[in-house]
């Protein structure tokens, strides 16, 4: 990325998770861009179907645009301004990256906690498990 702000990976912070899409407003942009179908979406409907005020969408898609994930094409239609964001390649493919990303680190995060209710469960049935005696020979009452 050019300049100031934000790149889209930034190497050495440990999980692999792109910061330019991990950012909620970006990360909505995309997912409805991408599901679009590969067409021009304009900008009105981005700000009404997402609920984005015009100048945080633009702020949005400028950063999205820096990066190589979105085109945003502004030109005249029907002698009127119009504003259309499409999901580039480039996009589609650091979207995949991300989600494929994000699912494996919900893998690792259920995986230890599946660990983590398995260890649990084994102490409590080693704590509450059969009988106990005390030292002495007094346990508990046999029935």
């Amino acid at each position: 990325m050019k300049g100031k702000g934000i790149e889209p990976r930034a190497p050495g912070r440990g999980l692999g998770i792109d910061r330019v899409i991990h950012e909620r407003a970006r990360l909505v942009i995309l997912s409805y861009l991408a599901s679009a179908g590969g067409r021009e979406v304009p900008f009105t409907e981005l700000r009404d179907e997402l609920d984005f005020t015009a100048g945080n969408l633009s702020i949005q898609l400028k950063v999205l645009a820096d990066a190589g994930y979105v085109g945003v094409d502004k030109r005249f239609r029907d002698r009127k301004p119009f504003t259309g964001a499409t999901l580039t390649a480039e996009g589609g493919r650091a979207l995949s990256a991300y989600l494929l990303e994000i699912e494996s680190l919900i893998g690792s995060i259920r995986g230890g906690m599946t660990e983590a209710r398995e260890a649990e469960t084994a102490n409590e049935g080693g704590l509450h498990g059969g009988s106990r005696t005390q030292e002495g020979g007094a346990g508990l009452p046999q029935g």
